[in-house]
């Protein structure tokens, strides 16, 4: 008969907790930064909502393109410029968004924002309060609110793990 291996106890060793909570801390930090940056995305959205919305009238509406090297793709974006009226002034502004006009390599992409803003053509634009020369046709998603769970989740997880290797003399599995 071959004799009976030792048990090891379940606790994990000082090493062994270093290393959980190191682990856990750096998915609290990890996830805490993706947390913060998409709150804050989803409150500068939630923002441009109560901008005031005023007419507007397309004045150039066209697509650019560019190549970053030789053997990269076209790309393209939709340009446009706008004009609209802030408490008795006329302005001008070039952002369809809050980061302006995104680049793509699908034409189409550019070429649907180009029927949808037609020169000539009224809109409507959210004009910045504090900045009446900032104004934009299409406010940013509030798609990062809803998605905010996802981040957390690590933060949690983090959470949970230091908690676990901290706790004297439990069995973290």
């Amino acid at each position: 008969m071959s004799a009976p291996k030792p048990s090891r106890s379940a606790v994990p060793t000082r090493g062994g907790r270093v290393f959980l909570v190191f682990l856990g801390l750096s998915l609290v930090l990890i996830g805490g930064v993706f947390v913060w940056l998409m709150a804050r995305s989803y409150l500068r959205a939630k923002d441009m909502r109560s901008w005031p919305e005023v007419p507007c009238e397309i004045l150039v509406s066209e697509i650019e393109t560019r190549r970053h090297d030789p053997q990269s793709p076209l790309e393209y974006r939709h340009d446009v410029t706008f004009g609209y009226e802030w408490q008795g002034r006329a302005r001008t502004s070039d952002r369809f968004s809050l980061r302006g006009g995104s680049w793509s390599s699908k034409r189409e992409i550019a070429e649907g924002r180009l029927a949808d803003h037609p020169v000539g053509s009224s809109s409507v634009c959210r004009v910045h309060p504090q900045d009446p020369d900032f104004a934009v046709l299409k406010p940013d998603s509030l798609a990062p609110g809803y998605s905010i769970w996802f981040p957390g989740l690590f933060v949690l997880g983090g959470v949970v793990i230091v908690i676990r290797a901290l706790g004297s003399g439990r069995n973290p599995g």
